[in-house]
């Protein structure tokens, strides 16, 4: 049986990867599907039944952006509560953010992706991104140049 994600009955599992490539930029991809549609974010999704983080990592950026990855060390867990305008909780997720980096692939927009954008760390206000996604950006880039 899927998972409700709409007013779901308890949080949802997901991931996210914050990815850059060999000159810095962050991959954004347009999100296809609610909670934040038409928004820009990092890519990431859901954690299916006996999937392990990193392989949902791998996979989710594989089905939303046509590359593969090198995955680095988890940046964040962040808790998403979004509610309806009575109130109710109509999505809430724990999701696990890890910045990597691109190894192959040339980035296109697939599955809940509307689009895909390779984007220069100064060039991110243009996205509109909330703070939370902003910031965790700024705080993987600390961590991949490290480990450049």
């Amino acid at each position: 049986m899927p998972i409700k994600r709409h007013y779901p009955e308890a949080p949802i599992l997901g991931v996210g990867a914050i990815v850059f490539d060999d000159a810095g930029r962050v991959l954004l991809i347009q999100r296809g599907k609610p909670p934040r549609a038409g928004q820009w974010s990092i890519p990431g999704g859901m954690v299916e039944l006996g999937e392990k983080l990193l392989d949902a990592v791998q996979r989710e950026v594989k089905e939303e952006c046509s590359i593969d990855i090198e995955i680095g060390d988890v940046v964040l867990i962040y808790e998403p509560i979004f509610h309806d305008a009575e109130g109710k909780i109509e999505f809430h997720y724990v999701l696990v953010d890890y910045w990597a980096r691109h190894s192959s692939g040339e980035a296109v927009a697939n599955d809940d992706a509307l689009a895909v954008a390779w984007v220069a760390l100064d060039d991110l206000p243009e996205y509109h991104l909330p703070q939370a996604t902003f910031d965790v950006i700024h705080k993987s880039y600390r961590l991949w140049a490290v480990g450049r």
